[in-house]
């Protein structure tokens, strides 16, 4: 787990960098078709955690809320479309998904699509 924190760790940076910047397009405005999601951990009473992505409705006070979007398999106690709310210090990544199938953001993600953590 520590070479898995450490391999996400600058995507992770830059995903907490330019978050602002997305934060402000999805709190002016995205078009019609765009949809902005972020990525945090959902944790359980045993301690197992899972990365998920959560759909944004709203950020206020520094405050993330929207809905689990995530099939989740590991966690206990939560479910695809849950409501979720969560610190803005605790995102991992974001994304905003565009109509024509494009993306910006998803540094994490992107990373993840090509990791090999030298396992099988």
């Amino acid at each position: 787990m520590a070479a898995f924190e450490a391999a996400i760790a600058p995507h992770v940076a830059q995903a907490k960098q330019t978050f602002p910047s997305a934060k402000n397009k999805f709190q002016t405005g995205l078009p019609i078709g765009h949809s902005f999601f972020v990525t945090t951990r959902l944790y359980d009473g045993s301690g197992t955690f899972e990365q998920v992505f959560i759909a944004v409705r709203n950020i206020e006070g520094g405050v993330i809320s929207g809905r689990i979007w995530s099939d989740i398999r590991r966690v206990r106690g939560y479910k695809h479309g849950d409501n979720y709310s969560f610190s803005e210090v605790d995102i991992l990544d974001w994304l905003i998904t565009r109509p024509d199938g494009s993306e910006e953001g998803n540094f994490v993600g992107n990373f993840l699509d090509t990791y090999n953590d030298g396992g099988t």
